[in-house]
């Protein structure tokens, strides 16, 4: 069973709930740190790295001496990560996805591959669950092979992905295969916007999913008005409340610094639960 972690924007509050649920499941769960940009699951989820693997892509090296300039690699490569005004071609490593067509369409055999790491993924022992954590290399521009490494490393019956902010690739890479999705927003204009365009996209990948309310206050209905207008379900709220914001500053769990609150937690996980198995 998968279940993922999601909002349009950043600071929401999707790593508070998806750190907060993994120790609610306990040892048998396996959170994936898919937010690989800065991943912080580790803040929290404190533990021993276990193991460590190198995401890594092969990438062409273009012998100019024995290039023809005949073009077909540049034709080839729909990402355009190869150029050519009548020479050799000029390289651009970040627009490369790594596929090889490029090296077996040249004719003049001028072109070999070489490794470029992209980062890699850290699977941490912590004290009530497992973490795997991805991390991007500085200056790599796609984190979309570090995080569907990261999702590969993990093990178990029960998973939660911590998904990246944004509604782009690195999202959809994050929710393919997810189970259940939900979606952490705040009752605010902006909230607001980015969940719309979050629940767009769920629904074009066809993905079950719920909404959960951070920093909640009773006065504000904004967000419940959207989801009963849109047959949303909302699974729970999380409460303004000072103390939740002074425990997740000092990298404490909320069910640990705050026990009243673990009812809570774990409503919601038995509610994804009861959604995935219906």
């Amino acid at each position: 069973m998968k279940i993922a972690i999601a909002s349009g924007k950043g600071g929401t509050g999707k790593t508070t709930l998806a750190v907060n649920l993994a120790v609610i499941a306990g040892r048998s769960a396996t959170l994936v740190d898919c937010d690989v940009e800065e991943p912080n699951a580790h803040i929290f989820l404190k533990g021993d790295v276990a193991a460590t693997e190198t995401v890594s892509i092969r990438v062409p090296v273009i012998d100019e001496n024995r290039c023809s300039g005949c073009r077909a690699c540049v034709e080839f490569c729909s990402f355009n990560a190869l150029i050519s005004f009548g020479g050799p071609p000029l390289f651009f490593p970040d627009l490369c996805h790594g596929c090889g067509g490029c090296r077996l369409v040249c004719r003049s055999r001028a072109i070999s591959e070489v490794t470029r790491p992209l980062g890699e993924v850290r699977r941490i022992d912590a004290d009530l669950c497992i973490l795997v954590e991805g991390c991007l290399e500085i200056g790599v521009s796609s984190p979309v092979p570090v995080i569907k490494a990261a999702k590969a490393a993990a093990t178990g019956d029960f998973v939660i992905y911590d998904a990246p902010p944004g509604t782009s690739c690195p999202l959809v890479a994050t929710l393919r295969g997810a189970d259940y999705v939900l979606l952490v927003t705040e009752p605010t204009p902006f909230g607001l916007s980015d969940l719309r365009l979050t629940v767009e996209v769920l629904r074009q990948m066809n993905v079950e999913f719920g909404v959960v309310i951070n920093r909640a206050v009773r006065s504000e209905s904004l967000i419940h008005d959207y989801c009963h207008h849109e047959a949303i379900e909302v699974l729970g709220e999380i409460p303004e409340d000072r103390r939740i914001a002074e425990a997740y500053a000092a990298g404490r769990l909320i069910v640990d610094a705050l026990p009243g609150y673990r009812p809570l937690f774990r409503s919601i996980l038995e509610a994804c639960l009861e959604r995935v198995t219906a």
